[in-house]
């Protein structure tokens, strides 16, 4: 059974503004939240639900994303929410009030618990991979949680001491006249821990700088600025906290025939003068092959003609794009003799016709022409 629509899970439209998707996920985080609801499981699998989508639908990249290609543009071999285990319920209460309490206060969460920075990385595919799908191994330098420390900071992985100064807070309040400011610790520097023996592999700060290789999931039907997202691949977390995530762009390199439009694609075939003018059939090319196309007679050049079903399969509605050619009729070149006779014969024939009958478009040219001088000349 798919995923839920995230609009539908928090109750809003798509319109809705991010003060409304806020309050909605507010509302309802409190009323099924594991704490109120002990040992009720279908309460669970909803609080589940509804961190899922407001983690995306508060974000304007992944409300971007999602809003293109739907679920689609968060999978990637883990879940698009990275909701696994069991819950911290201290952390999920201090998720839906700590915004509120630190626009009116300042920001509440010390330093040391914030997460890491999203990264962004990109990637070139050719057309077949991007219309096809591919897996792609990318080799990115990161900083990740040092192994000794355990991404604390301290020597052993030994935990950090609460700082005396601001009591663990990572701020302290200072008296001025009638008012009370808030402002940064100046022993932890906001951290709210202070190392007394740093960690000799990463210096304390919890993290080392390394290369990673990643196995990359392109989902078949991916365009030009697409992005996917990785969770957790991005930088670390301060002294322990989760990772950010890592967004791939991707890059389509222009191809030597076709051109893509959204799901359709172009592509020009010449044609000789022979087959414009009589007809016949033709092979054109697809990308996993090729296919016959009947010229009509009296083709004109620049005629598009539409293959239904041809083109690129939509990544978020699955409906098949078609696959549109133009023909270029073609002048001969390096003509023998005979072939020359042949076209002086052919021509004069034209001359001894009217030329509306054989040459419609060059009379009704000629005519305005003629048109346009002699009202120049009254």
């Amino acid at each position: 059974m798919g995923k839920k629509d995230y609009y539908k899970v928090l109750g809003v439209s798509k319109s809705s503004e991010d003060r409304d998707i806020k309050k909605a996920y507010r509302r309802l985080a409190m009323k099924y939240h594991p704490d109120r609801n002990q040992g009720n499981k279908i309460a669970e699998k909803k609080f589940k639900e509804i961190k899922e989508a407001y983690e995306v639908l508060s974000n304007n990249q992944k409300r971007t994303a999602y809003d293109q290609y739907g679920h689609a543009a968060f999978e990637q071999g883990n879940s698009g929410s990275g909701f696994h285990g069991n819950f911290n319920t201290s952390a999920d209460f201090s998720d839906i009030f700590g915004d509120v309490f630190g626009d009116i206060f300042g920001n509440s969460k010390k330093e040391r618990s914030s997460k890491g920075k999203d990264l962004e990385y990109q990637i070139e595919l050719t057309l077949e991979e991007a219309v096809r799908g591919t897996v792609k191994k990318v080799r990115i330098p990161s900083l990740q949680h040092c192994s000794s420390c355990y991404g604390t900071g301290s020597k052993n992985g030994l935990k950090p001491k609460k700082c005396s100064s601001c009591n663990g807070q990572g701020k302290i309040q200072m008296r001025k006249g009638f008012f009370t400011v808030q402002q940064t610790c100046p022993v932890c520097y906001g951290k709210g821990d202070i190392i007394k023996v740093p960690c000799n592999i990463c210096r304390g700060e919890g993290k080392i700088e390394k290369y990673k290789n990643l196995s990359i999931k392109i989902p078949a039907g991916v365009d030009n600025n697409d992005r996917i997202r990785l969770n957790n691949e991005g930088r670390p977390g301060n002294y322990g906290a989760p990772n950010g995530d890592l967004y791939v762009e991707i890059i389509v390199k222009n191809h030597p025939i076709f051109q893509r439009k959204e799901n359709d694609l172009y592509c020009e075939v010449p044609i000789n003068f022979s087959m414009a003018a009589l007809g016949g059939e033709i092979e054109v090319p697809i990308l996993d092959g090729k296919i016959k196309l009947k010229i009509p007679s009296e083709t004109q050049s620049g005629k598009l003609f539409r293959m239904r079903g041809k083109g690129v399969k939509s990544i978020r509605t699955r409906y098949q794009g078609d696959l549109l050619c133009r023909v270029i009729v073609e002048t001969p070149i390096n003509l023998n003799e005979k072939q020359k006779y042949l076209l002086y014969q052919l021509g004069k024939s034209f001359d001894n016709c009217k030329k509306k009958k054989n040459s419609p478009k060059s009379k009704r040219f000629f005519d305005g022409v003629k048109k346009f001088f002699d009202e120049l000349t009254r």
